[in-house]
């Protein structure tokens, strides 16, 4: 994988497109757990602009701690700058950066340029740096705190387009990310086609159900469906067109 994101394992299409942008990350990780992959999504981020979606591609970048021989050594082009220089379209920066609240990660201009470049989100599982600002800008950002300290107070930008835990979960570049209100979920790109599939059936199978038990029934047999309330759920779908 190269910085410049060339090498992306998966195109996302038109169709898995509108399926990612309307079903939720609670769906989307429930798809994942019937696959084996219980961790998935990441802890403890919160959105700084609610009501908006995430979607795109993993752009990573790990932050070490501060090591001040290390810090010297690194010019004007350190890892954050190179990953942010390099974004793609339709790309999200993920930094890693320990979970560590106490200094910021990015600030309002490298989150800006991100935007410029047509990038559709960043994501850190430390803190923002000037998180008002960032917050007015029109692009999915999600984080753990916000701190006004500059990353150097703790923080050394390492590498980047490289495999990171970010949120406690493990993120490869080129991974689709799916961001809501409630956070943000990870899609290993082979993953990404049937999760969408089954995520957009899962969530008209609950429609029906949350109909049913919202008119007095029971969840047994709605919830999951059972084989004798299929052809019900069925007539019902057809009902809808």
């Amino acid at each position: 994988m190269t910085e410049s994101g060339a090498d992306r394992p998966y195109t996302l299409t038109d169709e898995v497109r509108k399926v990612l942008t309307t079903v939720s990350t609670a769906t989307i990780t429930s798809q994942l757990q019937r696959r084996g992959l219980r961790n998935c999504f990441l802890n403890g981020l919160g959105p700084t602009r609610p009501g908006t979606r995430l979607l795109g591609y993993a752009h990573t970048v790990r932050y070490v701690a501060l090591r001040e021989d290390l810090q010297k050594q690194q010019g004007l082009m350190n890892a954050q700058r190179r990953a942010v220089e390099a974004i793609q379209p339709d790309e999200v920066l993920v930094i890693e950066a320990r979970g560590e609240a106490h200094a910021g990660t990015i600030g309002d201009i490298f989150t800006m340029r991100v935007k410029a470049l047509g990038g559709t989100g960043v994501i850190t599982d430390g803190a923002l740096r000037d998180s008002p600002a960032i917050r007015a800008i029109d692009l999915p950002v999600y984080h753990q705190s916000s701190h006004a300290a500059t990353l150097g107070k703790l923080h050394l930008p390492w590498e980047t387009q490289t495999v990171v835990t970010c949120a406690g979960v493990t993120v490869v570049p080129g991974d689709v990310l799916v961001g809501d209100d409630e956070g943000v979920v990870v899609i290993p790109a082979a993953l990404v086609e049937e999760v969408a599939r089954d995520s957009a059936t899962m969530e008209i199978e609950e429609e029906w159900a949350l109909e049913r038990v919202a008119a007095g029934e029971s969840s047994v047999g709605t919830f999951p469906i059972s084989k004798d309330r299929r052809p019900e759920f069925e007539a019902w779908l057809q009902a809808r067109g």
